[in-house]
């Protein structure tokens, strides 16, 4: 039997305070009547616990607060035994907050304040060895952290380029693999597809697509599901389909599984607490075979 995939997660780590309310607020309005919950979050750390509840093995590097949050955002990582090696605690920083409003139709908007996740540099990250088949990244670190990572880690190097912000060139030619949704494809445009890397972009409730080369090589839909929350499932198909692609080495069939993570994930509220089991996510595969 094939080993889990090896997966070496450097992003962002938060806690998630969400409040569920009846509609999304317009600029300068106050909805009320909202419902607070805390869940653990941050790009980084959704797509870690996704890749180890997939069936990898994983291993988180960042940085968290001295405070109490701290413990919050690590809870659900730590219980699913996602190597914490590479997580800094740092003095004089709060650990990563998000505030997330979701709407009755599972829609959401989110706000975030990095705290400790701003600080993660060279410095923090100065043991970048180990054996893993591949390294995975966010946006939600500093650039220059994200080039000095591009420029130091060995083998496969997935970056799923989101938030979008602007980025020297060097660090998307240095990836194999960019994940983006639509808003970002077209942030990035042709800066994007200028480089050589297998381009994995999600389309919402209809599917993804894998380009290369400026080609098409890959698509699948997503299952058709009645979404409560929307919050991680895209932290989640990143996890998905690095799990599938690096177990089965095929963009078709690590697109399908992907997507049917990323519906699975839309059926339960919260970020990490939405991750997918490998039977809840083949359960929908086989449900629209």
């Amino acid at each position: 039997m094939k080993s889990p995939p090896r997966i070496r997660v450097i992003g962002s780590i938060n806690l998630d305070i969400v409040a569920r309310v009846h509609a999304l607020p317009r600029p300068g309005e106050t909805v009320s009547g909202g419902v607070l919950a805390h869940y653990p979050g941050g790009k980084g750390a959704n797509q870690a616990l996704a890749a180890r509840k997939l069936g990898a093995q994983v291993s988180m590097f960042g940085c968290v607060g001295k405070d109490a949050a701290r413990g919050q955002a690590l809870a659900l990582l730590q219980a699913h035994d996602v190597d914490l090696h590479g997580v800094t605690a740092l003095e004089d920083v709060a650990t990563g907050v998000a505030l997330i409003a979701v709407d009755e139709a599972g829609e959401n908007q989110i706000v975030v304040a990095p705290g400790a996740n701003g600080r993660v540099s060279p410095a923090t990250l100065s043991d970048l060895s180990g054996e893993f088949d591949a390294t995975l990244c966010q946006l939600e670190l500093p650039v220059e952290t994200i080039a000095y990572v591009a420029d130091r880690v060995k083998g496969l190097l997935c970056i799923n380029l989101a938030p979008a912000q602007p980025l020297p060139q060097t660090i998307l030619d240095r990836a194999d693999i960019l994940v983006v949704n639509e808003t970002e494809a077209a942030f990035y445009g042709d800066q994007l597809h200028s480089s050589k890397a297998l381009i994995i972009q999600t389309l919402g409730a209809a599917g993804a697509v894998a380009i290369q080369n400026g080609k098409e090589i890959g698509r699948s839909a997503s299952p058709a599901v009645t979404p409560i929350d929307t919050t991680g499932a895209g932290d989640t198909f990143v996890g998905a389909f690095m799990v599938a692609f690096l177990s089965q080495g095929s963009v078709a069939q690590a697109l399908a599984y992907a997507c049917a993570a990323g519906a699975v994930a839309t059926l339960t509220a919260g970020a990490q607490t939405s991750m997918p089991t490998p039977d809840q996510v083949t359960a929908l595969l086989g449900r629209t075979a």
